[in-house]
């Protein structure tokens, strides 16, 4: 950690709603999907992000070229090369496309084992092949009814993020696991204190840098409830699963960016 510094508000962030499509989606699927994104991106109000499995990551990025759509990798290995099968490189991702990777989410952490550790050592990689991170943090349901969810979600922040992290522009997603595809969200008051608690934690850590780091949620945002959540303080956007392989609720949500 570096040095604490004061406690600072959050300015005008240009907000952002990221898809993370998972291990779903053919070839065809994904360039339909894509380019329905990328008709409508001109009129909405927040920048856009899509994350498709790692092979439909070129055609994807070729549909999207020289839109307001952004294209992402879902994962990447903490090395740049070498043995290790079945694995993705951060100049692999570069390569076909990507200029953004999710790291860290709370499947990879659960799945694969992957430590606080490793996830900043992916981060090191990702921002040496000059890929914008997004790191995924979040407490389990039995960590929050022990009254450890901020504790918990700091402490991930405090291990994964390294330094540069901030003034090379990555991003945060806050996703409660328990919420992840259940349709049970936070409640709005919880919502907004964890973000602020990630936005004080970045501040004291990185300094008044982190004051534009985008912060996004994540975990059952869907149509009917973006727009209250999308208008919390300290959200600056949302990192959707489900709701992202469906052009128009993907779409839908990203307009409640401008009610809210």
């Amino acid at each position: 950690m570096l040095p604490a510094e004061e406690k600072l508000m959050t300015p005008g962030i240009r907000p952002l709603i990221a898809g993370n499509w998972k291990m779903n989606g053919s070839w065809r699927g994904s360039r339909r999907l894509a380019d329905a994104v990328r008709d409508a991106a001109p009129g909405l109000p927040c920048d856009l992000l899509v994350c498709p499995p790692f092979l439909h990551i070129q055609p994807v990025a070729a549909t999207l070229l020289g839109s307001r759509v952004a294209v992402g990798g879902q994962d990447c290995h903490h090395k740049p090369h070498g043995a290790h099968t079945g694995d993705i490189g951060a100049v692999m991702l570069r390569d076909a496309g990507a200029t953004h990777v999710i790291l860290g989410h709370s499947e990879r952490r659960a799945d694969h084992g992957e430590s606080n550790e490793l996830v900043a050592r992916k981060c090191e990689a990702a921002l040496a092949a000059g890929l914008i991170p997004l790191i995924c943090v979040g407490e389990t349901l039995a960590e929050r009814e022990a009254g450890r969810a901020t504790a918990v979600v700091e402490a991930q922040l405090d291990g994964s993020l390294p330094l540069g992290f901030v003034t090379s522009g990555g991003i945060v997603a806050y996703e409660p696991v328990w919420a992840i595809g259940t349709g049970r969200t936070p409640t709005e008051e919880d919502i907004a204190a964890m973000h602020h608690a990630m936005r004080q934690a970045l501040v004291m850590a990185f300094g008044p840098t982190a004051r534009t780091t985008r912060l996004l949620y994540g975990g059952s945002v869907k149509p009917s409830n973006a727009e209250a959540i999308l208008a919390l303080p300290e959200v600056d956007g949302a990192l959707l699963g489900g709701a992202s392989l469906v052009a128009e609720d993907f779409l839908a949500i990203a307009r409640a960016m401008e009610a809210g």
